[in-house]
């Protein structure tokens, strides 16, 4: 009897213990690669796809500006690029934007950059070479030999949110100027928009 009993036991553990397993399995995330340039449509927020249009649309619009050609034509201009100012009621990386089109125009071979985020670091290696007597005073980089930026480029993003119980619309604009720091004078500009919707289906949001 007790022998029974212990076989019963034995087979609710067993079964017990196999639907733990497949309930794990069934619970197990699976993760795989897809295409980082494919269109991203999750939600009507700023995403991928919109950081990617931006800045190819204002690369391609600044590198073949006629005014751009000409200033590009015999030197690489050193470009400082500020970073995008966030408008919108959303919280986006504009980082990433500011990042995006530096790289593609430092790509074409057209422009330098100089990257005002690190400068605070370039101070402190150049004031340790010059100061610290572990370092060889020939091969200490001399304060003042930091090349100035000839132009800035800078821009907004911006957003305009409108919403009711079946549909939600956000309507995106970026806009950049590219401006000449010894005279002040904007030497290119240009935006690009985007509009997405969402529409209440059958079956909710």
């Amino acid at each position: 009897m007790i022998n029974k009993q212990f076989k019963s036991l034995s087979s609710y553990a067993i079964l017990g213990l196999a639907a733990l397993t497949l309930a794990g399995c069934a619970n197990k995330a699976v993760v795989s690669y897809g295409d980082a340039q494919a269109v991203e449509t999750t939600d009507i927020n700023f995403g991928s796809t919109d950081l990617q249009k931006v800045a190819s649309q204002m690369t391609d619009s600044l590198l073949s500006s006629p005014v751009v050609g000409t200033m590009t034509a015999n030197t690489r201009p050193v470009v400082f690029v500020e970073r995008i100012k966030n408008k919108t009621s959303e919280h986006i990386d504009t980082e990433s934007i500011t990042d995006s089109i530096s790289t593609q125009l430092l790509r074409s071979g057209k422009f330098r950059f100089v990257d005002m985020t690190r400068v605070e670091a370039v101070r402190e290696q150049i004031t340790f070479q010059n100061e610290d007597a572990l370092v060889n005073p020939s091969t200490a980089v001399a304060f003042g030999k930091q090349i100035g930026a000839q132009y800035m480029l800078y821009g907004n993003l911006s957003s305009i949110v409108k919403s009711n119980a079946d549909k939600a619309d956000v309507y995106y604009k970026f806009t950049m100027r590219l401006m000449d720091m010894q005279g002040g004078l904007v030497e290119w500009a240009d935006e690009t928009e985007i509009r997405k919707t969402r529409e209440k289906s059958t079956f909710g949001w």
